[in-house]
């Protein structure tokens, strides 16, 4: 029987982090894939970064959530020269986050498994409405279409089970 690598909170976090920034570019490697079967024509790169987005008006929901939390804390606004960058920001920080946390809870369980990633994505994308929604940067779910609930929990399933298998390998399992 194989023994299980031991891992330290601070080892279990450091490689659930890494593992979420895999998961992190799985996803978007996804949405880019979406973008580009419906016509987009950037390179991923560009996508990726946000590249051109210059305006509070056409920044999507983590540049605005991230706004949102400086001006509630620091009790100013950024220019929108920043919201490329706050959203780039918000969005790794959200991956890498969630999957740092999960990387002590699944690093602490008896047995790791993969499949543990799907409740990691589904967490992941139910909390954002729960968070989003009363932000009003994004409708209730009963308000979007099945289709455009299923892109977006489908990419987080991807988020998931990447960063649960990168886990998986990183921990030593």
């Amino acid at each position: 029987m194989k023994q299980r690598a031991c891992l330290t909170p601070l080892g279990a976090v450091m490689r659930g982090a890494a593992a979420g920034a895999v998961g992190t570019i799985a996803m978007d490697l996804l949405w880019f894939s979406r973008y580009r079967h419906n016509g987009g024509d950037g390179r991923f790169v560009d996508w990726e970064s946000s590249v051109g987005l210059s305006s509070w008006d056409e920044a999507p929901a983590p540049a605005q959530f991230g706004r949102r939390l400086i001006q509630g804390v620091l009790q100013r606004d950024l220019p929108p020269e920043r919201a490329r960058l706050l959203n780039n920001i918000v969005h790794w920080a959200t991956g890498v986050g969630w999957s740092a946390a999960f990387g002590l809870v699944s690093g602490s369980l008896p047995n790791r498994r993969s499949w543990h990633g799907l409740i990691l994505g589904a967490g992941v994308w139910a909390q954002s409405y729960a968070v989003l929604v009363p932000a009003k940067l994004y409708k209730p779910m009963w308000e979007y279409d099945a289709e455009t609930l299923w892109k977006d929990l489908s990419a987080h399933l991807v988020y998931g089970l990447s960063t649960a298998t990168v886990f998986r390998v990183l921990a030593g399992s």
